[in-house]
């Protein structure tokens, strides 16, 4: 499956909520271990939160290597490879350690609770 990122999300890839449209249709051929090609050509901003939202979470329930087999990226700006690979690193770290993640998560919890 090819997803060109342009006519499916738009030149601003920032959100949270941009980032789990994709998710909602790339995971499913992952796990279904069909591959997938993301084209981000003409995507002008990329954002962490978006790749967290749309790339991180595949990490939950799919391997590092069968991500790195099945999901092509083209067309990524060098900036874009960069927060995408930090992403990419931050979650395998994150989903490979349940005591650093409940402790991060209680991190988390605690400074909303604080704003």
């Amino acid at each position: 499956m090819k997803i060109t990122i342009l006519d499916t999300i738009g030149k601003n890839c920032i959100t949270f909520e941009d980032g789990d449209s994709l998710y909602q249709v790339v995971h499913p051929e992952l796990l279904a271990s069909r591959d997938v090609e993301l084209d981000f050509g003409g995507v002008e901003v990329l954002a962490s939160p978006f790749f967290n939202a749309a790339i991180g979470r595949l990490l939950k329930d799919i391997s590092a290597e069968t991500l790195n087999r099945s999901l092509k990226v083209h067309s990524l700006s060098p900036a874009g490879m960069k927060v995408l690979k930090r992403v990419i690193e931050n979650s395998k770290e994150y989903y490979s350690d349940p005591d650093k993640r409940q402790k991060l998560n209680e991190i988390l919890s605690e400074s909303s609770e604080g704003e």
